[in-house]
């Protein structure tokens, strides 16, 4: 069974209570289609079940097959930087199926950044760096697509619905 390599830890992004008793990790791309429904039914989750659940997003942008994959995941880190990481991850993946290069200073202003700083930090090594050590971490722990689940540090075999199940199960 794959692990999760590192372990959660605060270069991640958290939604959710640190004492939860479900720790869930994505590793998504925010032009993955397969990612994109899964979107809602992790948002279902999160609702459901509350601070039962803490929730991890890593980077695995397939820049091969998604051409804004990669830029997308930087605009979600830059946006980190001003404390909305999670605002723009949600618009992202709201606004997938219009994503391109526009899109990001868009989004950027309809969450209220500071557009001028979001664009430096865009083009950043140190966000660049940070989303390829996402990318690494997933190659480490065993991802060979997207999303890929991993449930209090072990790699759950299933798409979000079978997690959502698998969790609504175990609850009962």
């Amino acid at each position: 069974m794959s692990t999760l390599k590192p372990e959660v830890n605060s270069n991640d992004h958290i939604q959710g209570d640190d004492t939860a008793a479900v720790t869930i990790v994505e590793f998504g791309d925010y032009q993955c289609p397969y990612c994109g429904n899964a979107y809602p039914i992790l948002k279902e989750i999160e609702e459901a079940f509350g601070h039962q659940i803490r929730f991890i997003f890593r980077h695995f942008p397939l820049a091969n097959a998604h051409q804004y994959a990669l830029p997308a995941a930087l605009a979600a880190e830059s946006a980190g930087l001003q404390g909305k990481f999670w605002e723009m991850h949600d618009a992202l993946f709201e606004n997938q199926y219009r994503l391109n290069s526009d899109l990001f200073d868009e989004l950027a202003e309809t969450i209220g950044l500071d557009l001028e700083q979001f664009q430096q930090d865009s083009v950043s090594d140190a966000l660049r760096e940070k989303v390829e050590n996402d990318f690494d971490s997933g190659v480490r722990s065993g991802v060979n697509g997207t999303p890929s689940f991993y449930v209090n540090g072990a790699k759950f075999d299933g798409g979000a619905t079978d997690l959502y199940q698998m969790l609504k199960e175990s609850t009962e």
